[in-house]
């Protein structure tokens, strides 16, 4: 069956970094978008990049571009999201997820597989 695990997460400090893992069994990965989440308590589910099959493309939140960096490695059927410069209110519950519409897609709603996620705590 289609399994995503994450892995990576942690308590940092401000300015500090983190590289978060997404292990993925069950499906061809590499025909695949790929996308991560992030849910603050209290908050709604929130797109934060995602990645074409290929790894060519990629797309991202606005509030994380030029800190963060989402990657591909097919042949270890692994996404990353490399986390720099991180902030306080980058604390969350990431998720990795696999999109089955075509396209770099930031609505949840299109993302049908998800991982357990894993906590990214930065103090302040």
């Amino acid at each position: 069956q289609v399994q995503l695990v994450e892995s990576g997460g942690g308590l940092v400090q401000t300015g500090g970094s983190l590289r978060l893992s997404c292990a993925a069994s069950g499906f061809a990965f590499a025909n695949y978008e790929m996308g991560w989440f992030r849910q603050a308590p209290g908050k709604e589910r929130e797109f934060v990049a995602a990645i074409s099959r290929s790894g060519g493309s990629t797309d991202y939140l606005d509030s994380v571009k030029g800190r963060f960096t989402i990657s591909r490695d097919n042949a270890k059927n692994t996404v990353y999201l490399q986390m720099n410069s991180l902030k306080p209110e980058d604390t969350a519950v990431y998720y990795c997820a696999r999109s089955v519409y075509l396209g770099l897609l930031r609505d949840h709603r299109r993302y049908l597989s998800w991982g357990q996620g894993t906590q990214v705590t930065v103090s302040s």
